[in-house]
């Protein structure tokens, strides 16, 4: 979800600098109820929806001395938080209406079903208000996503 497009700019993409020195910041809160299985698997699916819509996330490949290549990471670095189920709702909410900020989500019920068409029908019958998060990914300016995640903790 997105308002508008977000993500770097070229000029502004400069692994160079420190992280916190980039104008966007990027945060996974993972439900910190989850086993880590469930968790790491909720932080990676949100990632994977997050890196190829936010222009200029990831850095180039670095290679190796022996000239193996390595892909890309996120230059501008990417914060993992843990947060309850509520919380959760309440920060994609706040996410979801900021504008200029990028959200990936990763309702419960994705882990809950092996078909990815059932997962489809089962969120097109759940109401928004009812549907738990195991992952939110949040991509914007650095000083909103401070705002909206306020002093979480890092994920264990």
């Amino acid at each position: 979800m997105t308002d508008g497009v977000v993500g770097f700019a070229p000029d502004e993409i400069d692994p160079t600098t420190p992280t916190r020195a980039a104008r966007l910041k990027w945060v996974v809160v993972v439900n910190r109820d989850l086993p880590p299985g469930r968790a790491v698997n909720a932080a990676v699916c949100v990632a994977a929806a997050t890196s190829p819509a936010v222009t200029g996330i990831l850095g180039d490949d670095a290679v190796d001395a022996d000239g193996n290549v390595h892909a890309g990471l996120p230059w501008a670095g990417c914060t993992i938080l843990a947060a309850d189920t509520g919380t959760l709702r309440t920060i994609r909410a706040k996410a979801a209406s900021s504008a200029g900020t990028f959200v990936a989500d990763m309702p419960a019920a994705a882990q809950h079903t092996r078909v990815y068409a059932d997962y489809l029908a089962t969120i097109k019958e759940t109401a928004a208000d009812d549907i738990d998060y195991y992952a939110v990914g949040i991509v914007g300016p650095r000083n909103r996503i401070d705002k909206i995640v306020g002093k979480l903790p890092l994920m264990p």
